[in-house]
């Protein structure tokens, strides 16, 4: 339509998640998202809704992006599930090297200031970190560890995921964050030759 400025939804929210990734959610302005997206105010309002509705809307596609990627990592887990824990690992650490990327994890980012989240966004927060601990959690139960064992494996594996968002942040090395992989990686190969 003629004077009308057309624009790519999937970018902007592309735009506004890295914003966000990079800024964090207290700290991005509704000015900031309108710099990062190419879009006024009025735009982000009419398109998108408040600051808090796009937070959402950009924690669900990041939610789901990553989350395909750690499904996909993890479909192989009954057969070789060293293998796919590597390969669950391998997604955040090419995430984390990746240049293009803020470093860190969004979703660890808002799970640590839940406090002074709204709550419906600290919800959604909780909820994206309950779905990685019950995804590790299927995928190592078929993996022949007992409930008892699978249950464990997945609280620490998605624990030293998120931890290696947070060193990323804060500069560690990837060869330090490799490390980290390796140590949980020999704790469960060890774990699941006991049940050979």
């Amino acid at each position: 339509m003629a004077g009308k400025k057309q624009f790519d939804m999937d970018a902007a929210l592309d735009a506004a998640m890295v914003q966000f990734w990079h800024a964090g959610y207290s700290d991005t302005s509704v000015d900031d998202l309108s710099r990062a997206t190419g879009m006024n105010r009025s735009s982000i309002y009419s398109s998108f809704g408040d600051k808090d509705a796009l937070f959402l809307r950009c924690l669900d596609r990041y939610a789901a992006r990553y989350g395909e990627k750690y499904t996909a990592a993890l479909s192989g887990a009954d057969a070789e599930p060293v293998a796919a824990v590597r390969a669950f690992f391998d997604v955040t650490l090419e995430r984390i090297s990746d240049p293009a990327l803020p470093n860190g994890c969004l979703v660890a980012q808002s799970a640590m200031t839940v406090p002074v989240l709204s709550p419906a966004i600290a919800a959604r927060a909780e909820e994206a970190l309950g779905s990685q601990h019950q995804r590790l959690r299927a995928a190592l139960t078929s993996g022949r560890l007992t409930d008892r064992e699978a249950d464990a494996f997945a609280v620490h594996v998605a624990a030293v995921n998120q931890s290696l968002a947070v060193m990323s942040r804060a500069g560690t090395s990837p060869a330090q964050l490799q490390a980290v992989v390796d140590v949980t990686i020999d704790a469960l190969a060890k774990t699941l030759r006991e049940h050979d």
